[in-house]
């Protein structure tokens, strides 16, 4: 009896333990290669009409728990070739990070940001930009996106491939992006809090679309 209740005791261990290696085991970065290259017009990011859009959502609560809100842009350059898009990255201030459903309410503004910005999220002090490059850009003939957008997007020092369908052009000296909104595991950016199951789990996804206006550098 005494070395079933052993064996049992032991395997439970062994369990636990996988479990939490599983769960502990550091993040590593993933890049896709790079094909597209810098020959071409260079266009510069227009900061103050380009940005990210966010979503993030409760498993439990009711969609009146959900959040929604942007993040600017720092910096950004596109090379377009021959009226076509050819490559591009751009850096995100994560600390313009904020939620647009909350704008009426500053009180709860400042505690969701200052939430989303700290340890437990985003650690916005450490890790103050985010990026995206594009590493390939192919035309799609079907559906209602004519680009298909590869490329490595960077959160908290991590880097992970990224493919986003996008509806570009590129027009009198101007180009612009608009990314279809797409769900990101944001625990494969090191982002895992989560609350108490009282209070509603949050989703791993995290929506993204990334809406890009630029200018040719003349």
């Amino acid at each position: 009896m005494k070395s079933f209740t052993n064996s049992v005791f032991f395997a439970l261990f062994s369990a636990l333990a996988i479990v939490s290696c599983s769960k502990d085991k550091p993040l590593t970065s993933e890049t896709a290669e790079v094909s597209t290259t810098k020959h071409g017009a260079i266009y510069e990011l227009d900061t103050l009409n380009s940005r990210i859009e966010w979503k993030g959502y409760k498993v439990v609560k009711s969609e009146q728990s959900s959040h929604f809100g942007t993040i600017k842009f720092e910096s950004g350059d596109l090379t377009v070739k021959d009226g076509v898009l050819e490559s591009g990255k751009f850096v995100a201030d994560m600390n313009s990070l904020t939620s647009v459903d909350l704008k009426n309410d500053p009180e709860q503004l400042a505690k969701l940001n200052g939430h989303l910005k700290s340890g437990d999220f985003f650690e916005a002090d450490k890790f103050p930009t985010a990026s995206y490059e594009i590493t390939k850009v192919s035309h799609n003939e079907n559906g209602d996106y004519n680009t298909l957008l590869d490329g490595n997007l960077t959160i908290k020092g991590i880097t992970k491939p990224v493919q986003f369908n996008a509806n570009v052009s590129v027009k009198d000296g101007e180009a612009s992006i608009a990314t279809e909104p797409k769900d990101i595991k944001r625990e494969d950016f090191g982002v895992r809090f989560q609350l108490p199951l009282a209070n509603g789990l949050i989703k791993d996804e995290v929506n993204l679309q990334i809406l890009i206006k630029a200018m040719e550098k003349k």
